[in-house]
């Protein structure tokens, strides 16, 4: 777990770090975040790699870009996108790893301790 600088937060910072909460919730947007945080890729492949939609993808890449949760780059006819940002790719793996455990967790047998 990473350690915050106290003196550096400022009151707005709250505000901020709930409008970008919000924005994360939708599953779309975290599956792309999820398959951005392993590299650069262009709309189809993003749209491939999370089975929906080119319209659905583009929609959902255009709010995050809005936002500077992503980055894009023209390359010839192509647009790429990215999450360069720490904080996001460890955010969105922290919250897909921990709902992973939940379920696994759930799913495991439970243990009895004696008889």
């Amino acid at each position: 777990m990473s350690v915050v600088d106290r003196d550096r937060v400022v009151a707005s910072d709250f505000a901020d770090a709930a409008e970008t909460l919000a924005m994360l919730g939708s599953p779309i947007r975290i599956h792309l975040l999820w398959v951005l945080s392993q590299g650069e890729r262009d709309v189809t492949g993003l749209a491939e790699a999370i089975g929906a939609s080119l319209a659905t993808t583009s929609h959902h890449l255009r709010r995050m870009r809005a936002a500077r949760v992503i980055t894009s780059r023209a390359d010839g006819r192509h647009q790429f996108y990215s999450v360069d940002d720490p904080h996001m790719i460890e955010l969105i793996a922290q919250a897909v790893d921990h709902h992973a455990d939940l379920r696994l967790r759930a799913a495991a047998p439970s243990r009895t301790t004696g008889e």
